[in-house]
């Protein structure tokens, strides 16, 4: 028997549905993976404006689930089980999300799933390369989020091993290419314009990477800072800014850190297969790097497509999938957003 999971995500500023169908042997099947995003409403604050992206979710909600539907050729009354992203996120996108998948499951009659956004993202891996290995190293690369995180079981134990201490990864691109005049989100923009560029031009600094520092923490608020201060200069010279090179010796110094820090906790940890998720993953640079220092340290490395590492449904249909399969107890109809839910915590 084979059950068919909706997956809700309201997190930031894309609303996802998504739809997967669970099989016996566990294996879990996309059916449909329907997304909405607000980031033109938001590109001329360069940033996202939490209101906005609250009001936008409530606009696209049911016609992407309309579609998420269509797609995927089946009525609402097929649905066996509701996976809704509890946190963490923006409070009231969060709300949106969580009060739909409410709705839904009130309606329909089906258990209803509130889970771990930060969960999705490694789940999400198993709708392109089958189930993951026990344990595997989750690098988790956003907008929002930078962590390294050791995953025993995607449905209910997972382990921080380091985050980020100041700002998350895709937040330093975003702020970067602010500096170099680039559009938001900024990690298209660098990814082209370092294409074009010299990573070894500009020694950007390292951050976290000395020996006093923690081991797998990360920093990215003084490369950014070390970027506009070199950008300043220049201007003060009156040179013209080479885009190029400062756009790629910062992309390197980026991936840089991330590779080596999670090829060493992979290394460490005995730990034979690494996930790379989160938007940032779709970085051409910090995949390549990735590739060569795996296969260099024997780590099997698994990045999904570009369009399941960013914010969608698929990747709560997926985790709801993992969870139902594992037999965890179905959340009540009182449950809340939490802004702050922690990565441990996979179920609400």
């Amino acid at each position: 028997m084979t059950r068919i999971v909706l997956g809700i995500e309201s997190s930031c500023d894309e609303t996802g549905v998504g739809l997967v169908r669970l099989h016996e042997n566990g294996a879990v099947e996309l059916l449909a993976d329907e997304v909405a995003s607000s980031v033109e409403q938001h590109a001329r604050f360069g940033g996202v404006v939490p209101e906005v992206a609250s009001r936008a979710h409530l606009e696209a909600m049911v016609p992407t689930a309309t579609r998420a539907f269509e797609t995927a050729g089946l009525a609402l009354s097929d649905v066996d089980a509701i996976a809704v992203t509890a946190g963490p996120g923006l409070a009231g996108a969060l709300l949106v999300g969580v009060s739909a998948a409410k709705a839904y499951s009130a309606a329909l009659g089906v258990p209803l799933y509130g889970v771990n956004h930060l969960a999705g993202h490694i789940a999400v891996d198993t709708l392109q390369h089958g189930p993951l290995p026990k344990p595997c190293l989750a690098l988790l690369v956003s907008g929002g989020h930078t962590q390294l995180l050791r995953v025993d079981d995607v449905a209910s134990a997972i382990t921080e091993l380091g985050s980020t201490v100041d700002d998350a990864a895709g937040e330093a691109y975003d702020k970067v290419a602010r500096v170099l005049g680039l559009p938001y989100p900024g990690g298209p923009p660098i990814d082209k314009a370092a294409a074009g560029g010299d990573p070894r031009a500009i020694a950007f600094p390292r951050g976290m990477t000395g020996p006093r520092d923690a081991k797998f923490d990360f920093s990215f608020s003084g490369l950014k800072t070390a970027v506009a201060r070199w950008v300043e200069a220049a201007e003060r010279r009156g040179e013209e800014i080479p885009v190029g090179d400062v756009a790629a010796s910062f992309q390197e110094a980026v991936a840089d850190v991330l590779t080596a820090k999670a090829v060493r906790a992979a290394t460490e940890a005995g730990i034979g297969t690494m996930v790379i998720s989160g938007g940032v993953a779709a970085n051409s640079r910090l995949s390549a790097l990735a590739a060569e220092r795996c296969a260099a340290a024997g780590i099997e490395l698994r990045v999904p497509r570009p369009r399941l590492c960013t914010d969608n449904g698929a990747m709560i249909a997926a985790l709801g999938a993992h969870v139902l399969a594992a037999g965890r107890k179905p959340s009540s109809l009182d449950i809340s957003a939490n802004p702050a839910l922690p990565v441990g915590v996979v179920t609400v």
